[in-house]
């Protein structure tokens, strides 16, 4: 049992440094500015729902917890 929950930080930690990587190099520059996204300015106010960005995270990590249930 030990054995499965320290690769499952180790497999977590290298995907939280592959994300860094990418959002650092520029690879995810698209995610935010989706179509379906809400942004609004004025003068004075700024609102930002990232409606479809959020569900594409949320479908991500259904699908990633679902794998990790269904396997280990």
């Amino acid at each position: 049992m030990n054995r499965w929950v320290g690769i499952l930080v180790i497999v977590g930690g290298a995907c939280l440094i592959l994300v860094g990587l990418l959002i650092y190099s520029g690879g995810l520059n698209w995610f935010g500015r989706l179509p379906g996204d809400i942004k609004y300015e004025s003068e004075r106010v700024h609102v930002y729902v990232p409606i479809v960005s959020m569900l594409i995270f949320s479908l991500a990590l259904s699908l990633i917890f679902y794998l990790i249930r269904r396997f280990f």
